[in-house]
């Protein structure tokens, strides 16, 4: 296989080198590609040729097939390419650079997502497989049902969520948002919005009800009034201004509320961001939208956002040899974020000890969320002699995605269990997990808890919450109210 001339070759890629973990987002042809044209005959009695259009669904599928097995080619040449062993898997996004069906304004529009671990995808016959199907259904992949409609899919993991690990823009020439003037700053912010086709203007300084900048989105349905919030910070920004912006969204009567940072957020803000009209913008994040719509600054003289200092992994490249990996299963179509906690008591250590969606692990690495791989639907990786020696208990949770299925509850959520598994992934047994139930939202699955001896044994969950993975998490110590 090789890729056709002309093909775009926008990437960005990050490496957890924890995870062992390369993360792209790779830019795939678009729809274009596939010709409107079936067949052309000559019709030599009028001395014209005669175009057959090719039928919409054919067309399509022909697009989804192009789609597919792009992603199945850059995964093969990146394992392919990998001669000294450094992947232990791959997180793929496939996007096209084309106008948002939503806004008008030009965007990168997510098609396709997979992560694939090494063992599998070397495992696969690629040359007889059906490209589709094996990205879709043999890698748990997700591809746009109509991507000539541009409707996008959920990537599981971008090269952003890495963090420090991402190449940023910028240079020595961009103003450092750090240094920048309060006022300049929020101006800045202001050209952003409107260089994205908002109207925006900066507030007064006195009596603004907490809003620094007023925008308005003019997009039918799905825009309106937003209000923004700036901190120049160099820390991580704490729950309580999260807090703060949804009591002013709703003091405003506006529908959406943006909090722009030049830091970051911890997994407490995010947690009770989701699912309401917030939206969280981190440093990295801010530097990215302001180069792609024309715009200049950076964060400091390496233009990265500041975080805290934190533990490196017991290894930088390869996870420690007496790790588990736990596989979780279960039916139903439910889709499920399935989340971790390393706890002292009914505690969590900390708020980087709480393994989600967006934190993948732990700062010491000792637990960290991994690609699943077929019968599993999540895994967690898992060194239990590396955890905290204050670290007694680790908790598994689960909860419905708000984003994925909004009306959704846990009463499919049946025939669960957590396979515990060794390096070589080899089953070593079974753990049957509770069902759900009705009205339920967020379900413990269980706790590993540290005996006298130094052993762990596990004790089977069950306590359900009607209020999700925000209500599950404040029982733990984490802050998101």
């Amino acid at each position: 296989m090789a890729w056709p001339e002309g093909f775009p070759r926008q990437v960005a890629a990050a490496y957890d080198a924890a995870a062992r973990q390369l993360v792209l987002d790779w830019e795939l042809p678009g729809y274009g590609v596939v010709p409107e044209v079936k067949s052309v005959r000559y019709m030599p009695t009028v001395d014209q040729d005669k175009e057959t259009p090719r039928p919409k669904g054919q067309r399509r599928a022909l697009y989804r097939e192009v789609l597919a097995q792009c992603m199945l080619l850059v995964m093969c040449e990146l394992f392919a390419a990998d001669e000294y062993d450094a992947l232990e898997s791959v997180a793929l996004n496939g996007f096209v650079d084309d106008h948002d069906p939503a806004t008008g304004r030009q965007a990168h529009i997510c098609l396709a997502t997979v992560m694939a671990q090494r063992s599998v995808f070397t495992g696969l016959h690629l040359e007889q497989v059906d490209a589709v199907s094996c990205l879709t259904d043999g890698l748990r992949g997700q591809l746009a049902s109509r991507p000539d409609e541009l409707g996008p899919v959920r990537p599981a993991r971008k090269p952003q969520d890495v963090g420090n690990h991402v190449v940023t823009h910028g240079g020595d020439e961009e103003p450092d948002l750090y240094e920048m003037d309060p006022i300049a700053f929020e101006s800045l912010v202001a050209d952003l919005f409107r260089a994205m086709g908002m109207q925006a203007v900066t507030t007064q300084r006195s009596n603004d009800g907490g809003v620094d900048v007023d925008a308005v989105d003019p997009t039918p349905v799905r825009g309106g009034k937003i209000v923004v919030q700036v901190k120049r910070y160099r820390n991580t920004v704490p729950p309580t201004a999260v807090r703060d912006l949804y009591g002013t969204v709703q003091d405003a009567g506006a529908n959406k509320g943006v909090l722009v940072t030049t830091a970051g957020f911890g997994p407490g803000s995010h947690t009770f961001a989701n699912g309401k009209p917030l939206e969280l913008i981190s440093g990295s994040e801010l530097i990215d939208l302001l180069h792609r719509h024309g715009l200049r600054g950076r964060l400091g003289e390496g233009g990265r956002a500041a975080r805290s200092p934190q533990p490196s992994p017991p290894s930088a490249t390869t996870p420690p040899n007496d790790y588990n990996v736990l596989g979780m299963s279960w039916s139903g179509n439910v889709a499920l974020d399935v989340c971790a906690l390393v706890c002292s008591g009914n505690r969590v250590l900390s708020d980087d000890h709480f393994v989600f969606f967006n934190n993948l692990q732990t700062p010491d690495g000792s637990v960290c969320a991994l690609p699943a791989t077929h019968p599993d639907k999540a895994a967690i990786r898992v060194s239990f002699d590396s955890l905290p020696e204050s670290a007694d208990r680790f908790v598994l949770v689960a909860a419905v995605d708000p984003e994925a299925n909004p009306d959704a509850d846990l009463s499919g959520f049946t025939d669960a269990c957590i396979r515990l598994l060794d390096p070589a992934m080899a089953e070593l047994g079974r753990l049957d997990v509770s069902d759900g139930r009705p009205q339920e939202t967020a379900l413990v699955l269980g706790s590993f808890r540290r005996r006298a001896s130094g052993d762990w044994d596990f004790v089977l969950g069950g306590k359900g919450y009607a209020g999700g993975l925000e209500q599950l998490v404040q029982d733990y110590g984490i802050e998101v109210e």
